[in-house]
C-alpha cells in the first residue's frame, strides 16, 4: 500500500522536522511519506553524532582538519540531507538548493 505524503517544514541548522508551519523557524518545505521522514531523521542523527565526534577530535592538537574522518562524515551526511530535501521539496526548495550549488559539487 502506498503511503500518503504529508507536508513538513525543515530547519536544517537545528535538525528539526515539523508538520506545523508556525512551530519554529524553518528553511525548507517538503512533501514526504513517514518512511522518507524517518530517513531524513536518521541523516540528522548521523550528522549530530559526527558533529560531536568532531568536537572531541578538535581537542587533539596533532590531527589536521583534512585528515579528519568525522568532518568528512559530517560533510557527506549534510550532502545526503540536501539531496533528500531537494528530491522531496517544493519548487522553491528545489530552486534554492540548486542555486546553492552543493549538489553539483557533490556530483562532479
Amino acid at each position: 500500500m502506498e503511503q500518503k505524503k504529508k507536508t513538513y517544514y525543515i530547519s536544517l541548522g537545528a535538525g528539526e522536522i515539523s508538520q506545523v508551519r508556525s512551530a519554529s523557524e524553518w528553511n525548507y518545505e517538503i512533501k514526504a511519506t513517514d518512511d522518507e521522514v524517518t530517513v531524513l531523521r536518521e541523516y540528522f542523527d548521523q550528522r549530530f553524532s559526527s558533529d560531536w565526534q568532531g568536537f572531541f577530535r578538535a581537542h587533539v592538537p596533532y590531527l589536521e582538519y583534512h585528515y579528519d574522518r568525522q568532518n568528512d562524515a559530517y560533510d557527506q551526511t549534510t550532502t545526503k540531507i540536501f539531496e533528500l530535501i531537494h528530491n522531496l521539496g517544493n519548487d522553491e526548495t528545489r530552486t534554492h538548493i540548486e542555486q546553492m550549488g552543493i549538489l553539483s559539487q557533490h556530483n562532479e
